[in-house]
């Protein structure tokens, strides 16, 4: 359970039982960082977070010394979607996780985009874009929502890092916009990470669309499927497509070291697996590199 690497590094914990209960896992795991659900991840409604349990979430990530805390929403929020009943519902749901946050004292909840149907990704950008106002809007709350990179399946928006920029960009609220880049999504999505060629092109490639400025969090998966199989299915660190030389370039880059970095990876109910993809994240953290530091 070593906690004591500078690097902001954890994993998302399951808030089962009360949210502060996240936060001994997240002490239990070795986790330095911490993300987490802020209600029931598949139903609309969420149980009331009372002001006792708000005080008690808090008073334990300070205790925990966390590096970083954030959310991740609701998986039922579709921010591209054409169904106008369900995009409102998303936008109530998307103020109501906002105002969460703010109550919980996290600074930020990571958002997937959704899918656009058969519109085409200009339209959903427009659609997220939007949406993201109209939640803004309503919500009495100062977090951000950091929009995740998706897998490249079906007709979700974000599998291209230039239609982040763009949501970014539409958005009248882009202050408040960031990215979280998912490894296994963004392989899944036919950008290479196991080279370092490679990954130097995927890095460049977000940094003249996006800005690295602007990449807040990573998701540290491993992948199930290849490179551009555009299915998202996650792995543990080192037992994937990716493998330990794609995280071996993650982990080293200096660029990125201070950017908090989650695990989403299988768990089980001891937390060894979070244990053993953290050991191996900062065991290749600490490997040679030849990489000169960047500003």
């Amino acid at each position: 359970m070593t906690r004591d690497s500078p690097l902001p590094l954890g994993a998302h914990h399951s808030i089962a039982g009360g949210t502060p209960n996240a936060v001994e896992r997240a002490v239990r795991s070795g986790s330095r960082a911490l993300q987490i659900f802020v209600k029931n991840s598949n139903r609309w409604i969420g149980k009331v977070i009372g002001d006792e349990e708000a005080a008690e979430f808090r008073r334990a990530t300070r205790d925990a010394a966390l590096a970083a805390v954030v959310a991740h929403s609701s998986y039922l929020i579709n921010a591209a979607g054409g169904n106008a009943e369900l995009r409102e519902k998303s936008a109530a749901a998307l103020a109501e996780e906002l105002e969460r946050c703010a109550l919980l004292g996290i600074p930020a909840l990571v958002l997937h985009p959704g899918s656009c149907g058969e519109a085409g990704p200009a339209e959903g950008v427009r659609r997220v874009a939007q949406m993201l106002d109209a939640a803004f809007s309503r919500a009495c709350s100062t977090a951000s929502v950091w929009l995740e990179t998706a897998a490249g399946q079906g007709a979700c928006v974000g599998s291209r890092f230039e239609e982040l920029r763009d949501v970014i960009a539409t958005s009248r609220n882009p202050s408040r916009l960031g990215v979280c880049l998912d490894t296994c999504h963004v392989f899944a999505a036919g950008y290479e990470l196991r080279t370092r060629a490679g990954y130097e092109r995927t890095i460049a490639s977000f940094e003249r669309a996006i800005g690295l400025s602007s990449l807040r969090a990573i998701h540290v998966n491993d992948s199930k499927k290849d490179l551009g199989s555009r299915v998202d299915r996650h792995e543990h660190i080192g037992k994937g497509m990716i493998g330990e030389a794609g995280f071996r370039n993650l982990m080293t880059d200096a660029r990125l070291r201070a950017v908090p970095k989650f695990l989403e990876t299988p768990k089980d109910e001891d937390l060894a697996w979070d244990r053993k993809n953290l050991a191996t994240l900062r065991r290749l953290a600490a490997a040679p590199t030849k990489r000169r530091r960047r500003s």
